[in-house]
This record gives structure tokens, C-alpha cells and sequence, in this order.
């Protein structure tokens, strides 16, 4: 879930960096085409570190060098609160990565409950904005799924948001730090959304709030970077294009844990290079 409510001065991040087998990662909505490993670790590095700058303590969750998509750590794990909700995968391939974000989020002090088969759940299409979550209904999750989060979050309003043309609701719209809802329209069932701030390009979907009036956001996204920009946001920009070509976005690569959670500091990890960073 966004960190939108919370301080990014005395957040968490888990990150998990690229593995050697990244180019083999699921492909659905992108074109395929050849995926630079190397430079995929550099750009990692770049979004840590602006992770790091805008006040999170990043944390490494154990590598998985057999999985493919593994970097894209959000789609296992959902956090409300002190819960971590463990997701469960339309893609079975995918369903290993959930047992180094087990660990990482009992290292953080985290409640742990997981989805259940016949339930499916992708973290990618949960998007908490204030009082509400709203769930992607797609290809990756699936209505026992979204029933089932919406016991575990106790009372929380869930929304059900169909999407289409896209791998995840995140992949669609986020929201700003105010609470308001960024996207392209056509690609999710805009009759449950209150209101829906249009982009001028898809990659211009995919905000992570680091702060109050901070942003991340992808390099491809120029034009709506300006457009916030100069409505008085902060807009931190990173070239994530490697992780583009596998439908990857700034949501997918991290799991942003707010201040207010009790919890260990995070203990220094180790990114795809070797360079360690805290």
C-alpha cells in the first residue's frame, strides 16, 4: 500500500534488488525486448538512493536469484498498519516470492496474515488512499482474493476497481500525496472512483509519495512530472526503463512501511552489486 498518510523521516523501505535471471521476468502488456541485467542493477541502485534521500531506511529483502520477478517486491506483500498481508499470485510462478517478504516483515515487528487459495492477490493492485482501499480486479487478483484482504484489513472500506489493458491497478492509477487519484481512465472502472486526475502518458500513472508534497516517479513520465511540478509537488525522477520492458513501474520495486509502525531499524542490506546501503 502507499505511504501517503505517513512521515517518509522515520519510514521503511523493503527493496529487493534484481536478480541474475531478471531478463527471464513475465512479460504480458509490454513488448518483449532484451532486458540489460547490468544496467537493470544500476537503475536500482538510483531508486534506492533516492529512497535513502527523501528519508527512508531502506531495507534488502533476501535475495531470490531463481525468480525472475522478484525485484518487483510490492506484489508480495501488502501493509496496513502493523499487518503485512501476504499475497498469493494469479501467476504461480510468482508465489515463491512471498517467503523473503515473510521474513522481512516479521524482522519488522509485523502481524502476518496471507492469502488463501482460491483467493489471488498481486500487492500491485491494492491502492490505499486515506479511508480507503481500492483493489484491481484483473488477470492477478481475484475476487476470493479481494474478499479475503478485505476481511484481514478489519473493517477498512475495500473498493473492487476493475482493470483492463494493464497488468495491475497501479499500473493505472496511484495517488498524490493530497489523497487524489492519478491515471488513464480507460484502463480502469472509473463509475467506482470518485474522481480521476487524467495523464497526458500511461507512465505518468505510477506516483510513489515519498512525503508530504514529494514524489517519485519514472524519467518516461516528462510531461506529467512538470505538470506536478508546477502545481508546487516535489518530483524526484528515476530511469527505470529496464523495468519497464518487464510492465514494471516506481510502485513495483519497493514496499514503503510508515514511521508510525513499531518495529527494529532496519539493518544495513546488500544491493545487486555488492554496494551496501542502510
Amino acid at each position: 500500500m502507499d505511504a501517503a498518510a505517513g512521515s517518509a523521516s522515520a519510514g521503511r523501505a523493503l527493496v529487493r534488488p534484481p536478480g541474475p535471471r531478471l531478463a527471464e521476468g513475465i512479460v504480458t502488456h509490454a513488448a518483449r525486448r532484451p532486458v540489460d541485467v547490468e544496467r537493470a542493477a544500476r537503475q536500482h541502485e538510483a531508486y534506492v538512493a533516492a529512497l535513502r534521500a527523501a528519508g527512508w531506511h531502506v531495507r534488502a529483502v533476501a535475495p531470490a536469484d531463481d525468480l525472475p520477478d522478484a525485484v518487483f517486491v510490492e506484489d508480495a506483500l501488502v501493509v496496513s498498519g502493523d499487518l503485512a498481508v501476504l499475497g498469493r499470485s494469479g501467476a504461480p510462478s510468482r508465489r515463491g516470492e512471498t517467503a523473503g517478504a515473510e521474513r522481512a516483515a516479521r524482522e519488522l515487528g509485523l502481524r502476518v496474515e496471507r492469502i488463501e487459495e482460491p483467493g489471488t492477490l498481486d500487492g500491485g493492485d491494492v491502492l490505499d488512499v486515506g479511508g480507503t482501499v481500492y483493489v484491481g480486479r484483473g488477470a492477478r487478483t481475484n475476487e476470493e482474493g479481494i474478499c479475503q484482504l478485505a476481511r484481514l484489513l478489519g473493517g477498512r472500506r475495500v473498493v473492487p476497481v476493475d482493470v483492463r489493458g494493464c497488468l495491475h491497478l497501479k499500473s493505472a492509477m496511484t495517488a498524490l500525496p493530497d489523497g487524489g487519484l492519478i491515471g488513464v481512465p480507460e484502463m480502469v472502472d472509473t463509475s467506482v472512483l470518485p474522481c480521476l486526475q487524467v495523464v497526458s502518458e500511461p507512465e505518468g500513472a505510477h506516483v510513489v509519495v515519498l512525503g508530504p508534497g514529494h514524489v517519485l516517479m519514472a524519467a518516461s513520465a516528462p510531461r506529467t512530472a512538470a505538470r506536478l511540478a508546477a502545481d508546487g509537488l516535489r518530483v524526484t525522477s528515476v530511469d527505470i526503463s529496464e523495468f519497464e520492458a518487464l510492465d514494471g513501474c516506481v510502485t513495483c520495486l519497493s514496499v514503503l512501511v510508515p514511521g508510525t509502525v513499531a518495529g527494529p531499524r532496519s539493518e544495513p542490506g546488500v544491493s545487486a552489486s555488492g554496494r551496501r546501503f542502510p
